[in-house]
């Protein structure tokens, strides 16, 4: 087994990679990542990297189709990935998320790639009030950054071969991880809790997120590589996550302040709706990948988090100013003119320009 995972150097590729490692101790893997975050590691005295036999560097809207062949799954994490970074950047959304999503996927057909695995978002389903969101029920995504991964979905869904492609639609991801994120709910009232004692909630508390830790989406990952056509079809959208995990917000808050009692919790309830709101039903997953199922609880979840921050010292109550904050590393780069406007690397930095990772780097 072969496998590329693109994308790896973001919050989740390092899960997925040490995850892969360990069920697949044979498997060659690679990476490939523009590396915009590479830099942002937490808590580990080790790359992530370590664990793949290359690390290619290149933008994902460059990747040469020839780079692709003699792979038996590709795995693309690669996005602009959430909706205030959506929004500052959306030609780069579109571009990243989208485009250059479907162009590799139709690469990774042409070279006769056995199974592509696309990294969705349960936000499809936007303002969804009501019963738990099936896979048959309609989407009615409200972001750039959700509108890209239907787009995807459905170009994904018209590409003629015989490779088996799986869009995982996520539930939101929360969870402890070698390049650490705290523009995520849970992860930002821990960070909240654990630097100032308080967790502040913007909404009034009660839209609905699924959440799924990092781990448990690794896991699904792991079930997608190597998942039959004829156990859900050539072409699988699959809601990803599990029904025990579809919180409230402010029963999460609630929740993170069991866990560091002392925390005060400051719910915002003149706030206007949430268009953030919906509950998925993840009975589809369940059935067809029942050795895969997320296995991580919202306390244990919390525990990794709290664990973990603590282990980096952390103490920063301007965290959200931090380079724990995505848009913050990419603003970062910007005004430092290492990126421009359009998320490309200026001349000489780390990104080759004809889109081949030529400067791969070898872990032994």
């Amino acid at each position: 087994m072969k496998i590329l995972i693109i994308g790896n150097m973001g919050y989740v590729g390092p899960a997925v990679v040490r995850e892969l490692a360990l069920r697949h101790p044979s498997a060659i893997l690679h990476g490939y990542d523009t590396g915009y975050f590479a830099h942002c590691l937490t808590g580990t005295r080790y790359l992530p990297e370590r664990h793949l036999e290359r690390q290619f560097f290149g933008d994902v809207r460059a990747i040469l189709p020839d780079l692709l062949e003699g792979y038996t799954a590709v795995v693309q994490l690669a996005a602009i990935s959430n909706d205030p970074m959506g929004s500052r950047f959306a030609t780069a959304t579109a571009e990243i998320n989208q485009h250059a999503s479907v162009a590799i996927a139709r690469a990774a057909a042409q070279a006769g790639v056995g199974h592509f695995v696309f990294a969705s978002s349960c936000s499809i389903y936007g303002i969804a009030h009501g019963a738990p969101r099936r896979e048959t029920d309609a989407v009615a995504p409200i972001t750039d950054y959700a509108k890209s991964k239907v787009r995807t979905e459905l170009a994904l869904a018209s590409i003629e071969s015989e490779m088996v492609v799986t869009s995982l639609r996520f539930a939101t991801a929360c969870g402890m991880s070698d390049r650490l994120r705290l523009d995520l709910v849970l992860n930002d009232f821990v960070a909240g809790a654990l630097a100032q004692g308080e967790i502040t909630v913007l909404s009034d508390g009660t839209p609905w997120r699924p959440l799924i830790d990092v781990a448990d989406m690794a896991r699904a990952i792991d079930w997608a590589i190597q998942r039959p056509a004829d156990n859900g079809g050539r072409i699988l959208n699959i809601n990803t996550g599990s029904n025990e995990r579809n919180h409230q917000v402010r029963d999460l808050a609630a929740a993170v302040a069991d866990a560091l009692p002392g925390t005060s919790v400051s719910i915002n309830t003149a706030a206007p709706v949430d268009s953030r709101s919906y509950q998925v039903d993840f009975s589809l997953f369940a059935r067809l990948a029942p050795d895969h199922q997320p296995q991580m609880t919202l306390s244990q979840s919390i525990e990794a988090l709290i664990d973990g921050l603590r282990a980096m010292d952390f103490a920063d109550p301007r965290f959200r100013s931090s380079s724990l904050v995505r848009l913050r590393v990419l603003q970062e780069h910007i005004d430092e003119r290492r990126l421009t406007e359009e998320l490309r690397w200026q001349g000489g930095q780390a990104s080759p320009q004809d889109g081949r990772a030529s400067r791969p780097l070898v872990h032994s």
